[in-house]
Protein backbone atom coordinates (compact mmCIF):
# COMPACT_ATOMS: atom_id res chain seq x y z
CA UNK A 1 0.00 0.00 0.00
CA UNK A 2 1.32 3.39 -0.93
CA UNK A 3 0.73 6.15 1.26
CA UNK A 4 0.87 9.64 1.19
CA UNK A 5 1.22 10.60 4.97
CA UNK A 6 0.02 14.58 5.46
CA UNK A 7 0.15 17.67 7.57
CA UNK A 8 -2.60 19.93 7.66
CA UNK A 9 -1.88 23.28 8.97
CA UNK A 10 0.06 24.98 6.76
CA UNK A 11 -0.16 22.28 4.51
CA UNK A 12 -3.70 21.91 3.20
CA UNK A 13 -5.28 25.03 5.21
CA UNK A 14 -3.96 27.77 6.32
CA UNK A 15 -2.58 28.45 9.50
CA UNK A 16 -3.40 31.71 11.39
CA UNK A 17 0.10 33.29 12.40
CA UNK A 18 -1.07 34.78 15.43
CA UNK A 19 -2.64 31.77 17.24
CA UNK A 20 -2.03 28.70 15.02
CA UNK A 21 -4.91 27.43 15.63
CA UNK A 22 -8.14 26.89 12.90
CA UNK A 23 -10.70 27.40 15.71
CA UNK A 24 -14.04 28.71 13.69
CA UNK A 25 -15.15 28.14 10.44
CA UNK A 26 -14.22 31.98 9.33
CA UNK A 27 -10.42 30.63 9.71
CA UNK A 28 -11.46 27.86 7.53
CA UNK A 29 -8.84 28.48 4.50
CA UNK A 30 -7.95 25.89 1.75
CA UNK A 31 -4.56 26.41 0.32
CA UNK A 32 -4.31 27.04 -3.33
CA UNK A 33 -3.68 23.51 -5.20
CA UNK A 34 -4.42 21.31 -2.09
CA UNK A 35 -7.56 19.50 -4.06
CA UNK A 36 -5.87 19.16 -7.40
CA UNK A 37 -3.17 18.13 -6.18
CA UNK A 38 -4.89 15.48 -3.88
CA UNK A 39 -7.20 14.48 -5.99
CA UNK A 40 -3.74 13.49 -8.46
CA UNK A 41 -2.42 11.63 -5.47
CA UNK A 42 -5.00 9.65 -5.19
CA UNK A 43 -5.14 9.08 -9.14
CA UNK A 44 -1.84 7.69 -8.78
CA UNK A 45 -2.49 4.81 -6.07
CA UNK A 46 -2.24 6.67 -2.77
CA UNK A 47 -4.07 6.46 0.06
CA UNK A 48 -4.19 9.70 2.32
CA UNK A 49 -3.64 9.74 5.69
CA UNK A 50 -3.56 13.12 7.97
CA UNK A 51 -1.15 13.26 10.64
CA UNK A 52 -1.62 16.37 12.52
CA UNK A 53 -0.26 17.89 15.81
CA UNK A 54 -3.11 20.35 17.28
CA UNK A 55 -2.13 22.31 20.47
CA UNK A 56 -4.03 21.41 23.51
CA UNK A 57 -7.18 20.40 21.99
CA UNK A 58 -9.58 20.03 25.50
CA UNK A 59 -7.99 22.97 27.24
CA UNK A 60 -9.98 26.17 27.92
CA UNK A 61 -7.73 27.94 25.07
CA UNK A 62 -9.05 25.73 22.43
CA UNK A 63 -11.80 23.74 23.29
CA UNK A 64 -12.42 20.43 21.58
CA UNK A 65 -15.57 21.87 20.01
CA UNK A 66 -13.98 24.77 18.25
CA UNK A 67 -11.49 22.13 16.64
CA UNK A 68 -14.53 20.20 15.48
CA UNK A 69 -16.68 22.87 13.85
CA UNK A 70 -13.39 23.67 11.04
CA UNK A 71 -11.66 20.12 10.74
CA UNK A 72 -15.47 18.72 9.96
CA UNK A 73 -16.27 21.14 7.43
CA UNK A 74 -13.08 20.77 6.23
CA UNK A 75 -12.87 17.15 5.46
CA UNK A 76 -16.85 18.04 4.02
CA UNK A 77 -15.64 19.87 1.51
CA UNK A 78 -13.02 17.34 0.38
CA UNK A 79 -15.47 14.49 0.54
CA UNK A 80 -17.62 16.76 -2.08
CA UNK A 81 -14.71 16.29 -4.17
CA UNK A 82 -14.14 12.70 -4.01
CA UNK A 83 -11.20 13.41 -1.49
CA UNK A 84 -11.43 11.04 1.50
CA UNK A 85 -8.12 10.08 4.31
CA UNK A 86 -7.64 6.73 5.30
CA UNK A 87 -6.67 7.23 8.73
CA UNK A 88 -6.92 10.78 10.56
CA UNK A 89 -4.72 11.10 13.48
CA UNK A 90 -4.52 13.85 15.81
CA UNK A 91 -2.34 14.57 18.32
CA UNK A 92 -4.04 16.77 21.30
CA UNK A 93 -1.17 17.50 23.21
CA UNK A 94 1.25 20.68 24.08
CA UNK A 95 4.77 20.25 23.34
CA UNK A 96 5.45 20.06 27.34
CA UNK A 97 3.61 17.19 27.80
CA UNK A 98 5.97 15.37 26.31
CA UNK A 99 3.70 12.79 24.79
CA UNK A 100 5.15 10.04 22.64
CA UNK A 101 2.50 10.90 19.71
CA UNK A 102 3.47 14.65 18.89
CA UNK A 103 5.53 14.71 16.01
CA UNK A 104 8.23 14.12 15.04
CA UNK A 105 7.57 11.11 17.31
CA UNK A 106 5.86 8.46 15.76
CA UNK A 107 3.24 7.42 18.47
CA UNK A 108 0.29 8.63 16.13
CA UNK A 109 0.81 6.06 13.58
CA UNK A 110 3.19 3.31 15.17
CA UNK A 111 0.20 0.97 15.44
CA UNK A 112 -0.98 1.57 12.22
CA UNK A 113 2.07 0.86 10.35
CA UNK A 114 2.69 -2.16 12.04
CA UNK A 115 -0.78 -3.39 11.10
CA UNK A 116 -0.80 -2.52 7.74
CA UNK A 117 1.09 -3.46 5.00
CA UNK A 118 3.25 0.33 3.66
CA UNK A 119 5.26 0.45 0.40
CA UNK A 120 8.43 2.36 2.59
CA UNK A 121 10.21 3.32 -0.72
CA UNK A 122 6.67 4.79 -2.35
CA UNK A 123 5.28 6.41 0.47
CA UNK A 124 6.31 9.74 1.78
CA UNK A 125 5.14 12.71 4.25
CA UNK A 126 3.91 16.09 3.02
CA UNK A 127 4.50 18.55 5.31
CA UNK A 128 5.43 22.58 6.01
CA UNK A 129 7.73 22.20 8.95
CA UNK A 130 11.18 20.16 9.99
CA UNK A 131 9.24 18.30 12.72
CA UNK A 132 6.98 16.52 9.70
CA UNK A 133 10.49 16.06 7.92
CA UNK A 134 11.86 14.33 10.73
CA UNK A 135 8.33 11.95 11.43
CA UNK A 136 9.26 10.76 8.17
CA UNK A 137 12.50 10.06 8.81
CA UNK A 138 11.38 8.17 12.04
CA UNK A 139 8.87 6.29 9.53
CA UNK A 140 11.85 5.31 7.28
CA UNK A 141 9.96 6.98 4.27
CA UNK A 142 10.63 10.34 2.46
CA UNK A 143 9.34 13.56 2.95
CA UNK A 144 8.50 16.49 0.70
CA UNK A 145 8.67 19.78 2.57
CA UNK A 146 6.40 22.97 1.76
CA UNK A 147 6.65 26.42 2.97
CA UNK A 148 3.87 27.04 5.29
CA UNK A 149 0.67 28.36 4.17
CA UNK A 150 2.17 28.35 0.27
CA UNK A 151 0.60 26.96 -2.93
CA UNK A 152 0.33 22.87 -2.35
CA UNK A 153 3.29 21.52 -3.75
CA UNK A 154 3.58 20.01 -7.22
CA UNK A 155 4.62 16.59 -7.34
CA UNK A 156 4.70 13.98 -9.81
CA UNK A 157 5.30 10.45 -9.55
CA UNK A 158 5.16 7.64 -12.30
CA UNK A 159 5.98 3.91 -12.35
CA UNK A 160 7.13 2.21 -15.54
CA UNK A 161 7.09 -1.49 -15.02
CA UNK A 162 8.66 -3.79 -18.07
CA UNK A 163 9.97 -7.10 -19.06
CA UNK A 164 13.26 -4.89 -19.08
CA UNK A 165 13.22 -2.22 -16.16
CA UNK A 166 11.17 -1.23 -13.38
CA UNK A 167 11.58 2.24 -12.47
CA UNK A 168 9.74 4.43 -9.48
CA UNK A 169 10.24 8.30 -9.39
CA UNK A 170 8.36 10.78 -6.94
CA UNK A 171 9.29 14.50 -8.13
CA UNK A 172 8.70 17.65 -5.89
CA UNK A 173 8.80 20.87 -8.11
CA UNK A 174 8.70 22.75 -5.07
CA UNK A 175 11.40 21.41 -3.10
CA UNK A 176 14.94 21.99 -2.35
CA UNK A 177 17.24 19.92 -4.26
CA UNK A 178 16.75 16.68 -2.05
CA UNK A 179 17.37 13.61 -3.64
CA UNK A 180 17.26 10.00 -3.19
CA UNK A 181 18.41 8.33 -6.40
CA UNK A 182 19.59 4.56 -6.96
CA UNK A 183 19.76 3.90 -10.99
CA UNK A 184 22.03 0.98 -10.37
CA UNK A 185 24.74 2.91 -12.24
CA UNK A 186 26.73 5.09 -10.43
CA UNK A 187 28.04 7.77 -13.02
CA UNK A 188 24.29 7.72 -13.68
CA UNK A 189 23.46 8.67 -10.02
CA UNK A 190 25.92 11.56 -9.55
CA UNK A 191 24.43 13.25 -12.42
CA UNK A 192 20.54 12.90 -11.21
CA UNK A 193 21.75 14.24 -8.33
CA UNK A 194 23.53 17.66 -9.35
CA UNK A 195 20.26 17.69 -11.81
CA UNK A 196 18.25 17.60 -8.48
CA UNK A 197 20.83 19.83 -6.34
CA UNK A 198 20.77 22.63 -9.08
CA UNK A 199 16.94 22.43 -9.90
CA UNK A 200 15.58 22.20 -6.22
CA UNK A 201 13.47 19.74 -7.71
CA UNK A 202 13.42 16.83 -4.91
CA UNK A 203 13.40 13.56 -6.61
CA UNK A 204 13.03 10.31 -5.62
CA UNK A 205 14.22 7.89 -8.17
CA UNK A 206 14.25 4.02 -7.50
CA UNK A 207 15.51 1.60 -10.82
CA UNK A 208 16.07 -2.29 -11.16
CA UNK A 209 17.19 -2.62 -14.88
CA UNK A 210 18.59 -5.50 -16.75
CA UNK A 211 22.32 -4.13 -16.36
CA UNK A 212 23.40 -7.92 -17.10
CA UNK A 213 22.63 -6.84 -20.65
CA UNK A 214 23.89 -3.91 -20.53
CA UNK A 215 23.21 0.14 -19.61
CA UNK A 216 21.03 1.03 -23.00
CA UNK A 217 17.32 -0.36 -20.96
CA UNK A 218 18.00 0.98 -17.94
CA UNK A 219 19.12 4.92 -19.00
CA UNK A 220 16.49 5.09 -21.33
CA UNK A 221 13.79 4.32 -19.15
CA UNK A 222 14.86 6.19 -16.40
CA UNK A 223 14.64 9.46 -18.66
CA UNK A 224 11.04 8.11 -19.92
CA UNK A 225 9.73 7.98 -16.25
CA UNK A 226 11.50 10.96 -15.25
CA UNK A 227 10.20 13.13 -18.23
CA UNK A 228 6.84 11.76 -17.12
CA UNK A 229 6.86 12.45 -13.75
CA UNK A 230 7.80 16.07 -14.02
CA UNK A 231 5.25 16.48 -17.23
CA UNK A 232 3.06 15.30 -14.59
CA UNK A 233 3.97 17.68 -11.75
CA UNK A 234 3.59 20.26 -13.86
CA UNK A 235 -0.06 19.86 -15.12
CA UNK A 236 -1.44 22.53 -17.12
CA UNK A 237 1.86 24.37 -16.90
CA UNK A 238 -0.17 27.57 -16.21
CA UNK A 239 1.77 31.00 -14.55
CA UNK A 240 5.21 29.54 -15.10
CA UNK A 241 7.70 30.91 -16.73
CA UNK A 242 8.28 28.48 -19.59
CA UNK A 243 11.52 29.07 -21.14
CA UNK A 244 15.06 28.59 -19.50
CA UNK A 245 18.10 28.99 -21.00
CA UNK A 246 24.48 28.33 -20.15
CA UNK A 247 26.61 27.08 -17.22
CA UNK A 248 30.43 26.59 -17.13
CA UNK A 249 32.08 24.29 -15.66
CA UNK A 250 35.91 25.01 -15.36
CA UNK A 251 37.08 23.97 -18.51
CA UNK A 252 33.92 23.21 -20.23
CA UNK A 253 31.00 25.60 -21.30
CA UNK A 254 27.26 23.88 -21.92
CA UNK A 255 23.94 25.64 -23.67
CA UNK A 256 20.91 24.09 -22.69
CA UNK A 257 18.29 26.21 -24.52
CA UNK A 258 14.82 24.78 -22.87
CA UNK A 259 10.82 25.11 -23.46
CA UNK A 260 8.63 23.68 -21.64
CA UNK A 261 6.13 24.33 -24.38
CA UNK A 262 3.83 20.48 -24.58
CA UNK A 263 6.00 19.77 -27.93
CA UNK A 264 9.10 17.23 -27.58
CA UNK A 265 11.63 18.37 -29.74
CA UNK A 266 15.33 17.74 -28.85
CA UNK A 267 18.82 18.79 -30.73
CA UNK A 268 22.50 17.67 -29.24
CA UNK A 269 25.29 18.98 -30.91
CA UNK A 270 28.47 17.54 -29.00
CA UNK A 271 30.77 14.46 -29.32
CA UNK A 272 32.77 12.07 -26.84
CA UNK A 273 36.02 10.87 -27.46
CA UNK A 274 35.47 8.36 -24.50
CA UNK A 275 33.71 5.34 -24.44
CA UNK A 276 32.31 5.44 -20.99
CA UNK A 277 32.52 7.62 -18.12
CA UNK A 278 32.64 5.90 -14.80
CA UNK A 279 30.06 2.98 -15.43
CA UNK A 280 27.77 5.31 -17.89
CA UNK A 281 28.07 4.80 -22.11
CA UNK A 282 29.04 8.29 -23.15
CA UNK A 283 26.54 7.30 -25.90
CA UNK A 284 23.56 7.34 -23.56
CA UNK A 285 23.85 11.00 -22.61
CA UNK A 286 22.17 11.69 -25.67
CA UNK A 287 19.84 8.94 -25.61
CA UNK A 288 18.54 9.90 -22.02
CA UNK A 289 17.85 13.79 -23.19
CA UNK A 290 16.14 12.45 -26.28
CA UNK A 291 13.94 9.94 -24.20
CA UNK A 292 13.42 12.63 -21.25
CA UNK A 293 12.13 15.78 -23.96
CA UNK A 294 9.63 13.03 -25.45
CA UNK A 295 7.77 12.43 -21.99
CA UNK A 296 8.59 16.00 -20.98
CA UNK A 297 7.28 17.79 -24.12
CA UNK A 298 9.64 19.73 -24.47
CA UNK A 299 11.87 21.33 -26.66
CA UNK A 300 15.38 20.75 -25.09
CA UNK A 301 18.47 21.88 -27.25
CA UNK A 302 22.38 20.92 -25.47
CA UNK A 303 25.05 22.42 -27.15
CA UNK A 304 28.70 22.11 -25.71
CA UNK A 305 30.38 25.18 -26.73
CA UNK A 306 34.21 23.52 -25.73
CA UNK A 307 35.62 21.34 -23.11
CA UNK A 308 38.78 19.10 -22.53
CA UNK A 309 36.59 16.91 -19.80
CA UNK A 310 34.53 14.43 -20.43
CA UNK A 311 33.22 14.16 -17.01
CA UNK A 312 32.52 17.28 -16.93
CA UNK A 313 31.55 17.67 -20.06
CA UNK A 314 28.41 15.11 -19.25
CA UNK A 315 28.06 16.83 -15.67
CA UNK A 316 27.89 19.92 -17.41
CA UNK A 317 24.85 19.13 -19.24
CA UNK A 318 22.64 17.66 -16.19
CA UNK A 319 23.64 20.83 -14.39
CA UNK A 320 23.04 23.26 -17.14
CA UNK A 321 19.67 21.21 -17.89
CA UNK A 322 18.90 21.77 -14.11
CA UNK A 323 19.30 24.82 -13.70
CA UNK A 324 17.21 25.59 -17.07
CA UNK A 325 14.62 23.45 -15.56
CA UNK A 326 14.78 25.87 -12.29
CA UNK A 327 14.13 29.08 -14.38
CA UNK A 328 11.40 27.60 -16.48
CA UNK A 329 9.56 25.79 -13.42
CA UNK A 330 8.98 28.74 -11.30
CA UNK A 331 5.64 30.91 -11.25
CA UNK A 332 5.88 34.25 -13.02
CA UNK A 333 3.83 36.81 -10.84
CA UNK A 334 2.67 38.75 -13.33
CA UNK A 335 2.00 36.06 -15.30
CA UNK A 336 -0.50 34.69 -12.80
CA UNK A 337 -2.86 31.78 -13.62
CA UNK A 338 -2.41 32.02 -16.94
CA UNK A 339 -1.21 30.24 -19.91
CA UNK A 340 2.15 31.58 -20.99
CA UNK A 341 1.40 30.70 -24.78
CA UNK A 342 -0.71 32.40 -27.39
CA UNK A 343 -2.50 29.38 -28.26
CA UNK A 344 -4.56 28.87 -25.29
CA UNK A 345 -2.76 25.19 -24.44
CA UNK A 346 -0.07 23.90 -23.97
Amino acid sequence: MKIAFLDRDGTLIYEPPDTKQVDSLDRLRILPGVIDGLKKLKQDGYELVLVSNQNGIGTPQFPLENFKIPQEKFLSILKDEGIEFLKVFICPHLQSDNCACRKPKTGMVDDFLKNNSIDSEKSFFIGDRLTDMECAQNMGISGFKMETNSAFPRIGIMERVTNETDVFTAINLDGSGKFQIDTGLNFLNHVLEQFSKHSLIDVILKVKGDLKIDEHHTVEDTALTLGTALSKALGERKGIRRYGFLLPMDDTLVEVALDLGGRPYFVFNGDFKREKVGDLPTEMVEHFFRSLSDTLKANIHIRVRYSRNEHHKIEGMFKAFAKAMRMACDYDPRLGNNLPSTKGIL
